[in-house]
């Protein structure tokens, strides 16, 4: 596996956010599959975050159909000020069906962040008005027994994601 396994794995912690639906939605309790994919992100992100999300995209793609049916991909957003439940909505569209958005309060959002070693931070607004969000950029492997045992960095490949999740989904 190409993934950095964690030593000790992080616990999803049970904290609720809000889904797309507007319901609640928890790491620990709601990660029903064998395999969530979490990532931390924004919408307005100028870069890493689309190309990161475009990676797991193409990744579950290669899966065969069995596979890619027991993978979830869950996207917290670092940036709830601008990213309600629409804007993730439409966001999340543009990489396919079935990905669940969270957004929440913030200082929520933060807290949740730590529990996976994810840094963020509101940077100062810029001359347009905006702003842009610095944050940690791993895509964490959720299990069943809800604890993320490996990250993989931004620049990890479609192929090399695809073959580690396939990994992942068939260890015993």
């Amino acid at each position: 596996m190409s993934g950095t396994r964690i030593r000790d794995p992080f616990d999803a912690p049970a904290t609720p956010l809000t889904d797309t639906d507007g319901a609640p939605y928890s790491l620990a309790d709601d990660t029903d599959k064998p395999l969530t994919l979490l990532f931390f992100g924004y919408t307005h992100c100028p870069d890493i975050c689309q190309m990161v999300m475009a990676n797991i995209t193409s990744a579950l793609a290669r899966l065969d159909e069995s596979d890619r049916s027991r993978v979830d991909v869950v996207f917290v957003t670092t940036d709830p000020s601008r990213d309600d439940e629409k804007v993730l909505r439409s966001y999340l569209e543009r990489f396919g069906d079935g990905m669940i958005g969270l957004t929440g309060d913030l200082d929520t959002i933060v807290g949740i962040g730590k529990a996976f070693g994810v840094y963020m931070e509101h940077e100062d607004k810029l001359a347009t008005g905006g702003y842009d969000v610095s944050h940690s950029t791993n895509v964490f492997a959720i299990d069943a027994n809800d604890q993320a045992p490996v990250t993989w960095g931004a620049q990890t490949s479609p192929a090399t994601l695809a073959e580690d999740i396939t990994t992942f989904l068939h260890q015993e």
